[in-house]
C-alpha cells in the first residue's frame, strides 16, 4: 500500500477559505453581544489561517480581520483608561465599536461577493 496523500484541489482550498474567512466574520458580530470574547476566537482561527490563504483573494480578508480585531482592541483600552482617567473615554470606545462593525460588515459583504477586502 502506498501512503500518498490526495492535495485538495485549488477549488476545495478556495472555498474552505470562504467557509472560514467567513465564520470569523460572524465571530465578530457575535463579540458584539459576547463582550469580545468571540472575537478572541476569530483572530486566533485568521493567525491560523492566514498562511493557507497566501496569494489568495482571501489573504486580504484575515489581513482585515487580524488589523481589526488589534486596532479595536487599543482603541477600546484607550478608551476605558480615558473614561477612567477623564470621562471622555466613551466617545473613544463609541468610535472603536462603530469602526468595527464597520470593518465586519464590510468584509463579510466583500466575502460573499467573493471579492477581496480593499
Amino acid at each position: 500500500m502506498s501512503n500518498t496523500q490526495v492535495a485538495p484541489t485549488p477549488s476545495a482550498a478556495k472555498s474552505d477559505d470562504r467557509a472560514i474567512v467567513l465564520a470569523v466574520y460572524a465571530l465578530y458580530l457575535f463579540a458584539v453581544v459576547s463582550c469580545g470574547l468571540a472575537g478572541i476566537a476569530g483572530v486566533i482561527v485568521a493567525y491560523v489561517k492566514r498562511d493557507d490563504a497566501r496569494g489568495t483573494l482571501w489573504e486580504s480578508h484575515f489581513d482585515n480581520q487580524i488589523n481589526t480585531f488589534w486596532s479595536w482592541l487599543g482603541l477600546t483600552a484607550a478608551g476605558v483608561v480615558l473614561l477612567l482617567a477623564f470621562g471622555l473615554g466613551i466617545i473613544i470606545i463609541a468610535i472603536a465599536f462603530v469602526w468595527f462593525l464597520y470593518r465586519t460588515i464590510k468584509g463579510l459583504l466583500r466575502a460573499l461577493e467573493s471579492k477581496p477586502y480593499t
